[in-house]
């Protein structure tokens, strides 16, 4: 099943009975009561005049799908034994402000306008709230912790800090309006207090202030839709997301938590244990903190429906009737904590395995991964080869995998489905089957794609950083290869090899020395001497500076796929088209796949001149 429902309009005072009796409940998902004065006021305003303040959803507790319960803030806690039948998913905030007021007993903890945590006792003004044209938001008096309200000038305004006070202002204090013993002993006095020859105006008054108000508040009833116990989880996440009138969207892992809380398992303690343990490797941990708590389950479900999906094969199950892999919400949710727990140790051990591949092609930091989301079906993958992915065929197929996935620009949409089928594939093909994965046959890139990676916004544009950091490009001033110690001291980023002041006072084509193609590895040093000059000035000057030979500086060019001839002749065209080719070069080697040419054709010579030169070199 996944959800039924009825749905029936139910008294308010019913409803904040129910809260009071600990017979309504929250999940443990639900955002915490945050409303503040002129909201509540509002509220209140609206019932007072019998206007819609919207629907009421609740699901009914007792079905296979459970959560950890709080009570409603300012409600007594229920008994652990009697578990409440009534859980809402959406009305929260509208409840707990009409809880508090009208029915706890106790001031209410709210905020002005401004966010400051305020106190406040609410009342209605009665003379005002019987007249024709009364404002109902004007006639709300609040007043603080000492029931009295300052003027600006900090003289008492409002002053109802005893009964004889209240019924001399004749201001209705709104916590016993639904309460009838309260009400009465509260009437009694107005009745009793004052001028006796005014009685029969105070019962005048009275009365028709009880008819437009107070059985406005009495009678006052809210439409409630009402889930039955045998909704799915998914349908609680979906219906929480869409009615929920906070707009906030429920995180799957809260929903999961609240799940598991049930059991008394702690996953937000569990998983920031897993956190501190990828912190503890500070050469791996810049990667593993780019991973997220959802990131972490989605690949449990992975290797969850994975495993189910082996021994339905192994029983001879086929076709149709066998469980897919995935990691969609609905496979997310389906995830008790038995399954967590059996699988948590190898999905953590399957991304610091993650983060070492990715260490080793170079990728330090964060910010230059080009997909997140990638590390999600490589750490599957690993969890489910274990000792199969340690060798170094093993994990070459990944990292070639990882590359077609970041040149083909394949992890940037919709991705579940990849995903699955990613790890499906991947473990076949590194346990001797002969088909490749489907994202290195999709993989797919374009040489005129170079002109337009310009920002770390693109995903190859990352690969490429990464890819030239991997195949050993040595900084140009201190000649050191970059590692993550180097990276980090050296604070090394991309920059631009010609020189954008020089590419601008020339009118160069910002597309072009702005691309990638214009771009290399070099630490903070480095460039700062490179600053606005000339190619062929600044390797002068770094030469200079650093007693670098002229020889060593050309290898130390080289190692960065550019021809140090055409740094030396400032000589921008010809290095562009060389430069991309030799680019396109090093993306063919990583993926495996030919590179579709579009570019112009003229730097295939200067591509072939450099690649000579590199041999020369040994490199």
């Amino acid at each position: 099943m996944t959800a039924g429902f009825s749905s029936n309009p139910e008294l308010l005072k019913k409803l904040l009975d129910g809260i009071e009796a600990g017979e309504t409940a929250l999940p443990e998902f639900q955002r915490d009561w945050r409303w503040d004065e002129d909201r509540i006021v509002g509220l209140l305003a609206s019932i007072a005049q019998g206007f819609p303040i919207g629907t009421i959803m609740t699901l009914e507790t007792g079905g296979d799908v459970r959560f950890k319960m709080r009570p409603i803030a300012g409600a007594p806690n229920f008994s652990a034994a009697t578990e409440p039948p009534v859980l809402v998913l959406d009305g929260q905030q509208r409840l707990t402000a009409l809880y508090q007021v009208l029915r706890s007993g106790n001031i209410v903890s709210t905020a002005d306008k401004r966010k400051k945590p305020i106190e406040r006792w609410f009342y209605i003004d009665i003379e005002q709230a019987i007249s024709e044209n009364a404002d109902f938001e004007e006639i709300i008096v609040t007043v603080d912790a000492t029931k009295r309200r300052l003027a600006f000038d900090r003289t008492i305004e409002v002053d109802v800090t005893t009964a004889k006070a209240e019924w001399e202002s004749r201001l209705f204090p709104l916590s016993v309006c639904l309460d009838v013993a309260g009400r009465n002993a509260w009437q009694s006095g107005f009745m009793e207090h004052g001028d006796p020859a005014a009685i029969s105006e105070r019962v005048v008054l009275w009365n028709a202030f009880q008819q437009r108000v107070l059985q406005a508040f009495e009678l006052y009833q809210l439409p409630v839709i009402e889930l039955d116990k045998g909704t799915s989880r998914e349908a609680v996440c979906r219906v929480f997301e869409k009615v929920n009138t906070g707009g906030v969207a429920l995180d799957v892992f809260e929903l999961v938590t609240a799940s598991f809380a049930a059991d008394e398992f702690d996953l937000r303690a569990d998983w920031r244990s897993r956190q501190q343990g990828f912190r503890e490797n500070p050469y791996l941990a810049s990667i593993l903190n780019a991973v997220g708590n959802t990131d972490f389950l989605q690949a449990i479900s992975l290797v969850t429906t994975f495993r189910a999906r082996l021994l339905r094969l192994r029983d001879g199950e086929k076709g149709e009737r066998l469980p897919a892999v995935s990691c969609k919400r609905k496979d997310i949710l389906r995830i008790d904590h038995k399954e967590y727990s059996a699988h948590a140790d190898a999905i953590a051990d399957g991304f610091s395995e993650a983060a070492q591949l990715l260490h080793q092609q170079h990728l330090f930091a964060a910010r230059d991964l080009p997909y997140r989301t990638q590390l999600v079906p490589m750490a599957a993958t690993f969890a489910l080869l274990g000792t199969d992915a340690k060798n170094d065929t093993a994990r070459q197929k990944i990292a070639r995998w990882y590359w077609c996935g970041v040149f083909g620009e394949l992890y940037g949409g919709a991705i579940e489905t990849r995903f699955a089928r990613d790890v499906q594939e991947l473990v076949e093909w590194i346990r001797g089957s002969d088909t490749e994965p489907k994202t290195i046959s999709d993989s797919n890139f374009v040489a005129s794609r170079l002109l337009t990676l310009r920002t770390r916004n693109s995903a190859a544009y990352k690969g490429l950083h990464a890819l030239l950091m991997h195949d050993g490009c040595l900084d140009f001033l201190n000649g050191k290869a970059i590692d993550m110690q180097t990276f980090t001291d050296g604070a090394i980023d991309i920059h631009h090899v010609f020189p954008q002041k020089w590419c601008r006072d020339r009118n160069l084509d910002a597309g072009r020395f702005d691309s990638i193609v214009n771009k290399t590895a070099l630490s903070a040093s480095t460039n700062r001497i490179i600053g606005g000059s000339a190619p062929s000035e600044y390797l002068t000057s770094l030469e200079r500076r650093a007693a670098i030979s002229h020889e060593r500086m050309n290898e130390l060019v080289a190692s960065h796929a550019i021809d140090p001839a055409l740094l030396r002749s400032d000589d921008f065209e010809t290095f562009f088209s060389a430069r991309s080719n030799a680019l396109i070069a090093r993306i063919e080697r990583a993926t495996g796949k030919r590179v579709q040419r579009d570019l112009d054709e003229s730097g295939m010579a200067e591509m072939d001149a450099l690649q000579d030169y590199e041999a020369e070199l040994g490199q």
